[in-house]
């Protein structure tokens, strides 16, 4: 954080590439989270070990307050693993339309702070089988729906940019970029489906959670690394890669993914 403050500070505004700021809001949220988390382990270890009762009905604790202490860490943490994806995607995205106006960086940047400002508060949509009350279950799901807000922007931006550049068509870099933005949207629909507390008490532990955290997370995390590696590792070793050998590896893990 101290690094990127240092760059930030000679023009906050400026266009400094959006992997940085990426990286920098996720440092702020393991900078928020992890203590929290820390703080339950550490009153689960007393609980076991002390016989303190944090968490004890017995003697007075409560259960449900290490499922809040545990999701404030554990819904953010889902942000900490995709927004260096989404960075990636954004300053690739940047790099081949080549834009002279500010609509995408700006327009990403603060879709990107804006899910980070959601997404911490929302860690309560894990909890709707625990008996919230309607208020709380009411307020969590709201919020957990607008996040939907931010994410289209960005999806949106990143098509706009695609579309309006002269990018080459058979670039597997597209390929992967197109795939990304296809398979994030699924997961992002069903995100919407889950935020309604009423679908998520009938969907809970069931497969469609499953598939919903996987075609988010694990394809956008997995995807975003390969793309990082072909488009920087000619610019790092100076070899190119095979173009023919990318594209077969895109249609076929495209096809593995949505098997699996």
């Amino acid at each position: 954080i101290c690094t990127l403050y240092s760059v930030f500070m000679t023009n906050i505004f400026s266009r400094t590439s959006i992997v940085l700021w990426s990286y920098l809001f996720t440092s702020i949220l393991l900078l928020v989270t992890l203590p929290v988390l820390a703080a339950a382990i550490t009153m689960l270890l007393f609980d076991r070990n002390f016989s303190s009762a944090f968490f004890d009905p017995l003697g007075g604790g409560d259960p449900v307050l290490f499922q809040h202490m545990f999701w404030f860490f554990g819904h953010p943490e889902v942000y900490v693993l995709i927004l260096p994806g989404f960075g990636i995607i954004s300053h690739i995205c940047l790099s081949i339309s080549m834009s002279p106006d500010a609509f995408g960086f700006y327009g990403l940047l603060f879709a990107m702070f804006s899910i980070v400002c959601l997404g911490s508060s929302v860690w309560g949509h894990h909890m709707f089988t625990v008996g919230l009350d309607v208020k709380t279950a009411v307020f969590f799901s709201s919020v957990t729906m607008i996040i939907g807000v931010p994410t289209g922007i960005k999806v949106f931006t990143w098509l706009y940019m695609l579309l309006n550049s002269h990018v080459n068509k058979s670039d597997p870099v597209v390929w992967w970029i197109v795939s990304f933005i296809v398979l994030f949207t699924f997961g992002g629909v069903t995100g919407i489906v889950l935020s309604a507390c009423v679908l998520d008490n009938v969907l809970h532990d069931t497969w469609f959670v499953v598939a919903h955290f996987h075609y988010v997370m694990s394809l956008g995390s997995y995807i975003s690394i390969i793309i990082m590696f072909i488009w920087w590792w000619p610019l790092i070793t100076g070899l190119s890669l095979n173009k023919c050998l990318l594209q077969c590896q895109c249609i076929i893990s495209n096809i593995g993914f949505n098997l699996c």
